[in-house]
């Protein structure tokens, strides 16, 4: 049951009739994992926090760098060298003292991310890295974990929901094939900051709806948006019955 604070605190949400007092439970009943909590992280974890998920557990090896702060804007100045996941926690917890934070500075194993998987209800993938990507990918579709996953570079973003469990619904491995990604990254190409708060606020509302079932989710489909121009395009996914990650085994197997 929610107290009497939590009905306050959470009144704008609870009057949406596709929230209602039982979505606001599920999502304060939620354990939700946040990968990186640079650019994209930060308005995911701002976001989540203030919404009223139960659990956020925030995993990041790095520490706040003054570079950071151009886009990054779950850190201050006053934290830099800090732990980036110390320096969001402290923030959230600001924000939401009603909620559990875990923080995990470090970066993950294949062993620890598959355990860290298995115990939540929702992974959002805000890394900046390939390898990083295919191994949360791989993860979820072994734990039939949702998964919510962004990118932002220069002026360029991207968001897609991957469900494994659902039929025909596609894993990151079928839209993006190992051993062909780019190595760009913002401090290679650059990025303007609001890109990543746009698509980073995306990521979060995804994962809001996927947890309290709501709506149409961006499962099966990639969002894409050109913020030069402001146009966004939206394509359709399929599941790749070949993909090495969530394919049909069975059927390829003499």
């Amino acid at each position: 049951m929610l107290t009497d604070e939590q009905l306050l605190r959470y009144s704008r949400q609870i009057m949406l009739t596709d929230v209602d007092i039982d979505g606001q439970e599920r999502w304060l009943g939620a354990k939700v994992l946040i990968l990186g909590l640079g650019g994209l992280g930060s308005p995911v974890g701002l976001y989540l926090a203030a919404a009223g998920i139960g659990e956020l557990v925030l995993v990041d090896d790095d520490q706040v760098d003054l570079s950071n702060l151009q886009r990054q804007i779950v850190h201050t100045t006053a934290r830099i060298g800090m732990n980036k996941v110390d320096s969001a926690a402290q923030m959230l917890r600001d924000i939401n003292p009603d909620i559990r934070i875990v923080t995990r500075a470090e970066r993950l194993d294949e062993e620890t991310l598959q355990a860290l998987v298995a115990d939540v209800d929702l992974v959002l993938d805000c890394t900046d890295n390939f390898s990083t990507r295919f191994a949360v990918n791989r993860a979820c579709v072994a734990h039939k974990k949702p998964l919510v996953s962004g990118a932002a570079i220069r002026m360029e973003g991207q968001i897609a929901v991957f469900q494994p469990g659902v039929e025909g619904s596609p894993c990151y491995q079928c839209l993006y094939k190992e051993g062909e990604d780019e190595t760009l990254t913002c401090s290679e190409s650059g990025v303007l900051s609001p890109l990543v708060g746009i698509i980073g606020s995306m990521q979060a509302l995804e994962a809001l709806k996927v947890l309290a079932d709501i709506g149409t989710t961006l499962t099966g489909r990639l969002l894409l948006l050109d913020a030069k121009h402001m146009e966004w395009r939206s394509l359709k996914l399929k599941q790749d019955p070949a993909c090495p990650v969530c394919g049909d085994k069975e059927a390829f197997c003499d």
